[in-house]
This record gives C-alpha cells, structure tokens and sequence, in this order.
C-alpha cells in the first residue's frame, strides 16, 4: 500500500521565470539561523566550561569527570525523545533547547562551585539533546530528500562550531566566565528564530505500526551504526587525538590547526552528503564507515608528522561529516512519516553513546598500551558496523 506524507510543509515559492529555482522558506532560513546561532553559543560554551574549571583550580580529571556528566545526561535524553515527540511538537524541543542552554552557561558563569557546574553540564547534556534532535527532525518532516535538508542543518551549524572556539579563546583571555556570559546571551537570542519555524504537530505513530524495537528495523539500524561510527569519531577527535598529537611534540599551534582541518573537512562531508542519490548511500555509508575507522586509527601513528596528519584527519572528516547525514537521513527515510521522530532519536542515541564510549576505551587502553596503539585499536573498532551492513536485508518503502 502506498503512503502519502500527511503533515509537511508548504512548498517554497518559485523565484524564477524557469521554475528552477526556490526561494528558501521563513521555515527554512528560521531552521538555518537558529542552528547556526545555537552551534556558535554550544561550541563557545564547550571550550569555556573547561577552561573556567582550570581557572578555579579544579584538577584534569575532576574537569574530564564534568564533561562526562554532560554526555551521560545528553545520552539518556535522546532515549526517551521518541516518546517526547508523540507529545510534543518538535518546534518546542528546540525552543526550549536554547532558552535551556542559556540557563547553563549562565549557572556556570555566575558560581565556577561543583554544584552550579555539574547543573550547567546536566542542562547542557539536556539541551544538546532536545536541540539536534529537534531541529533534524523539522527539517527532514518537509517535502525533498531527507539527506539534502540535514546537510544544510549540518553545513551552517558547522560554521558556528568553527567561530565558537575562537570567540571563547578571545574571550577567556579576559575571563572564561565573560565567555560564558556571551554563549549565554548567543543561545538566548537563538529563541527567536525557533518561534518563526512552522508549527507541525506531535508524530503520530500509525495503527498498524510492525511490532519490535523500531532502532533494528532495516534502514533503521544502519542509521544507528553510521551514528555509532560518527560519534566514536568526535569523542577522539575532541580528547586522545589532540593528547597524540602533543604527545608526538606537535605544537600547540599545529595541534589547534589539524583539529581545525579535521572539522572544516567534516563540513565538506557534510555538504556533499546531501548530494549523494538513496540508491547509493548503502555504499556511501560502508565507505564512510571504513576510511573514518581506518584513518583515525593511522592519526597516532602518523603523528609526529603535521602533514600526513593533515591528510588522515581530513580524510576522516569528510567521512565522519558524510555519515552524520547520511545515517540519519537513511533512517528517516526508512520509516513511515509519523516515525521519523524516532528514527531520528534513536540514530542519535547511538551516536551519543559512542560519542562518550569511545574516549573511555581509549583510556582504559592506555593504562595498558602505548597510545598510538591504544588509539588504533579504537580506530579499527570502528570500522566494525560496517561489517553490519552485510547482514542488511534490503530497506522496503513505509507502508
């Protein structure tokens, strides 16, 4: 039986005399914003809480202990949004994501106490949460590919990941307090464009929905192992990466800019993810899989030298970034209209558990392996959901 999607979007008005071309929509440009301006406040955040814990004399592991706090709150969240979105309608969750994410940075700016910081890292695990999931969610509910809408979500919060660092290091050098304060106002102002996106109402799941756990269906579940890789990526790429690097006496300087290439080749992946056919992302997906996997695993053993460093992290970006499209877009695409809330949760709990997994490994490795090999070896680990693809039964249409 064939479906017919019942709630989306109106379609965006035509802007030439051809047809060809559409002007984006308020829902559109509202989704953009609201990404962007929510990524530069999360990103500036992000390198300003540690920052702020060093300054009031907390120890290296205290600081670790703190940043877990917020993957573990981040990761029983996406849990239970499934269930959340039957409720609620997706507009509100990112709403409330930023006004949320405004109330942590500013607990942390006002008291660096253990008490206020384990409840802005708590807020910042719920916001994270609410607000990828949210916002991927709308934009894949409207009419065009799934993967296409993600990669534009993706590509300009992306940009706002790249300025944040730079404007918490400009700012903390005055005091990380003071960027804390700015992050804060950034996610407030990043309210308003939330209340310009369209008011789609909560999923409702079909009667006649097939029984079992939605996150093993076909498509479904590669989604799922596609975050799993992604997320391993970024929990190195945020923790041990950097520790090889300067363990391989790179300076900081050369460590801060090919971590800076490792994130401007995952926008690239991104972009063109959203250009790759369905028919061809089953085979976008395993090749994303390995060559991240393979070349995170070679990031340490290359790491004395900057320039096939450079290489290997950029190969590893535009892979990671393709398969934070691609794997939940598949999902999304793999399910009836009314699920793809769910779908879209569960391809981010994968990746939010793999996202804090992946460091933890790491470190019980290390207490046992030199680094270079304790980080390949979680390198290599995660070409494994790939090996998942092959057991794949082919995805059917939602009926």
């Amino acid at each position: 039986m064939s479906w017919t999607p019942s709630r989306r979007r109106p379609e965006a008005v035509t802007t030439s005399r051809g047809g060809h071309r559409r002007a984006p929509s308020r829902d559109v440009v509202a989704s953009a914003t609201g990404a962007a301006v929510y990524s530069l406040a999360l990103s500036t955040a992000s390198v300003a809480l540690p920052l702020l814990a060093l300054d009031a004399g907390y120890s290296a592991t205290a600081v670790g202990a703190l940043t877990a706090v917020s993957a573990v709150s981040q990761m029983s969240v996406r849990m239970v949004l499934g269930v959340v979105m039957r409720r609620w309608p997706d507009w509100t969750l990112v709403a409330g994501a930023a006004l949320t994410l405004a109330i942590s940075n500013g607990i942390a700016a006002f008291s660096a106490a253990v008490v206020p910081l384990v409840l802005a890292q708590l807020l910042q695990g719920v916001s994270r949460a609410c607000f990828w999931t949210g916002s991927q969610t709308h934009v894949v509910r409207g009419a065009g590919s799934a993967a296409g809408a993600l990669a534009t979500v993706n590509f300009v919060s992306s940009a706002g990941l790249l300025a944040g660092p730079l404007l918490a290091g400009l700012l903390s050098e005055h005091s990380p307090a003071l960027a804390l304060a700015a992050a804060g106002a950034a996610a407030l102002a990043g309210v308003v464009p939330t209340l310009l996106l369209d008011r789609l109402p909560p999923f409702a799941p079909p009667a006649d929905r097939p029984p079992g756990r939605l996150w093993r269906r076909p498509g479904v579940d590669v989604g799922c192992w596609a975050g799993v890789t992604a997320g391993a990526w970024r929990g190195l790429l945020t923790s041990y990466v950097p520790v090889a690097l300067a363990a391989a006496s790179q300076t900081p300087a050369t460590i801060g800019t090919l971590v800076a290439v490792a994130n401007g080749a995952s926008l690239v992946g991104s972009a063109g993810a959203g250009r790759v056919p369905r028919h061809r992302s089953a085979r976008a997906l395993v090749a994303g899989m390995l060559a991240t996997g393979i070349s995170t695993a070679l990031t340490a053993v290359l790491a004395p030298f900057a320039w096939p460093s450079a290489l290997v992290l950029g190969i590893s970006g535009v892979a990671a970034g393709a398969l934070q499209v691609l794997g939940p877009a598949t999902a999304a695409e793999s399910v009836h209209p009314e699920e793809r809330g769910e779908a879209i949760a569960a391809s981010g709990t994968f990746r939010a558990a793999a996202l804090f997994a992946a460091p933890l490994a790491a470190a019980g490795l290390v207490a046992v392996l030199p680094l270079a090999p304790a980080v390949g070896l979680v390198g290599a680990a995660m070409t494994l959901p790939a090996a998942a693809m092959r057991r794949r039964r082919p995805v059917a249409e939602p009926a």
